[in-house]
């Protein structure tokens, strides 16, 4: 694309955003947020915690309804993993793996603390439901990138467990979070929040419930499934003979859960229009014509 018609598509979608943002109640906020992303699950039992935490970004819009509560929704994207390698010592010798972007959009309702318009400070907290999309993978011993759920790691799908189904990729978890907002003008906020996601579902990480038959998993779906399912043979000390059906391969009475913590800069929608006002009144002018230079000049 040519220089001048980048500008020109840059011009219509800035004059777009601005006559959008006037449309709208001018106390609505457009935020911005970026930190890191983590889970805890079966390969990483404990709660909380900024080790291994991979890069997550998002964007919400707030709506306030009245001085404390406003209604708040947005859109989060991250990577989440972790391996046993990482876990408690028990666990190390399991050897499993994964990881997996996750893709979210949420709704909630959040309540302010103190009044921010006076105090230029306010905590704040909300809880809401999430939809999130996820699909965790692992790569093999010649590092090759192989997603798990095709695989039927537990049995799921497979004609000898009619009972045992294939888990779904798109879930809905339990939201809720907080954190702590400054203003810095009118218009600009900057803060720091904290986000935490309740699941419904024990195979963010493929991991849950027991082990099934060696043959079985071969017959329907494959070598690369009986190596991915049993990986302990892969490490000095590991059991070399895969585990009896029926082995306890993860907690299936425990959900998984994922969180991401970082930084906000949120902005007034009505701010929008002061920041392109000038761009709108570029875009009305034409540009000069050209100018005949022929006189001379003594």
């Amino acid at each position: 694309m040519k220089p001048i018609n980048l500008l020109s598509v840059m011009l219509c979608v800035c004059i777009g955003i601005s006559s959008q943002a006037q449309e709208l109640d001018k106390s609505a906020t457009f935020s911005l947020f970026s930190g890191g992303m983590n889970y805890q699950g079966d390969l990483k039992p404990k709660t909380f915690t900024i080790e291994n935490s991979s890069p997550a970004i998002g964007i919400s819009i707030r709506k306030p309804l009245n001085r404390w509560f406003s209604l708040r929704g947005g859109v989060n994207v991250g990577t989440i993993k972790a391996a046993d390698a990482w876990n408690n010592e028990d666990l190390k010798v399991r050897n499993l793996s994964f990881t997996t972007t996750i893709k979210e959009a949420y709704l909630g309702l959040e309540v302010a603390i103190l009044d921010i318009s006076s105090g230029k400070f306010t905590p704040y907290m909300y809880g809401g439901i999430a939809v999130f999309h996820f699909n965790p993978w692992a790569r093999d011993n010649n590092g090759v990138k192989t997603y798990l759920k095709p695989l039927s790691t537990e049995g799921q799908g497979l004609s000898a467990y009619p009972d045992s189904k294939p888990y779904n990729l798109t879930q809905i978890s339990m939201a809720f979070g907080g954190g702590f907002r400054f203003a810095i003008s009118d218009g600009l906020n900057i803060g720091l929040e904290f986000n935490q996601r309740k699941s419904f579902t024990d195979y963010i990480d493929d991991v849950s419930g027991n082990y099934v038959e060696r043959d079985d998993l071969l017959q329907e779906r494959g070598i690369k499934a009986v190596e991915l399912a049993y990986r302990a043979d892969e490490i000095p000390g590991g059991r070399p003979i895969f585990p009896s059906h029926g082995d306890k391969r993860g907690t299936p009475t425990e959900m998984d859960w994922y969180y991401f913590f970082g930084a906000t800069m949120e902005v007034k929608l009505s701010s929008f229009g002061g920041l392109f006002k000038h761009t709108k009144s570029l875009a009305g002018q034409r540009c000069p014509r050209n100018v005949n230079y022929s006189s001379k000049i003594y």
